[in-house]
């Protein structure tokens, strides 16, 4: 049975970690910022941790994640939540690929929830929900596109996506609804990746509802080795 009840919190000592640090014993691989709108990518490596940092607070960070030499195997929503029998993404969920493998686990997560199950917003959803004079505003279906574009990958390769600190609650009657988000400043999710992975990310562009405060923000991706 699928349930809406959000994963188990945080355990105590994750929020010892530092995660705008290399973790205990590590290298640090990476460090960047992806800017407000923007899109970003890297090969996470298999046993690196990425932590994605909330920069300025309930900012919504659209992810994708492919197995890095075979792009075919990539993240898919239904699966992570047919495993896992929550809708909710927490601290020990596995996000699985379309072939049930483990491509990344949730090993720390300071938000009470994170969405998979909300999807991108594009120039379509926009004119639809909000009206034609949208039209302009480029979407993370956009920036999804322009970033797979530089790994050869297309329109046939957007899946359903992940939204980290986007707050999207079932309903009673099983509608959904798009939210004043649960993040704030600083907040971090870290995923230590189980096989090398592509990881796309879309700093989310959306101007017309709550899921980015109306007020779109950086994020930070750091990469660290342990």
């Amino acid at each position: 049975m699928i349930t809406t009840v959000p994963p188990r919190p945080v355990h105590a000592d994750d929020a010892l970690l530092d995660w705008s640090q290399p973790l205990s014993g590590g290298e640090l691989v990476l460090d960047e910022r992806i800017a407000p709108r923007a899109a970003w990518s890297a090969v996470v490596r298999a046993g690196d941790v990425l932590t994605i940092v909330d920069v300025g607070g309930n900012q919504s960070a659209d992810f994708l994640a492919y197995l890095a030499d075979d792009t075919a195997e990539r993240y898919s929503a239904a699966d992570t939540i047919a495993w896992q029998g929550n809708v909710y993404v927490g601290t020990g969920t596995v996000l699985r690929s379309n072939r049930g493998l483990p491509l990344l686990t949730v090993v720390g997560n300071e938000i009470e929830r994170q969405d998979t199950i909300g999807g991108a917003c594009s120039k379509e959803s926009n004119t639809l929900r909000y009206g034609h004079h949208t039209l302009y505003q480029h979407a993370c279906r956009e920036n999804f596109l322009a970033e797979a574009a530089r790994h050869g990958l297309g329109e046939r390769d957007l899946v359903s996506n992940l939204n980290w600190f986007m707050n999207v609650p079932v309903e009673a009657d099983g509608s959904l609804g798009i939210v004043d988000g649960v993040s704030a400043p600083g907040k971090r999710v870290a995923l230590r990746a189980e096989r090398d992975v592509l990881v796309i990310v879309s700093n989310c562009p959306q101007m017309n509802n709550p899921c980015n405060d109306f007020s779109c923000t950086p994020l930070r991706m750091i990469v660290t080795r342990p």
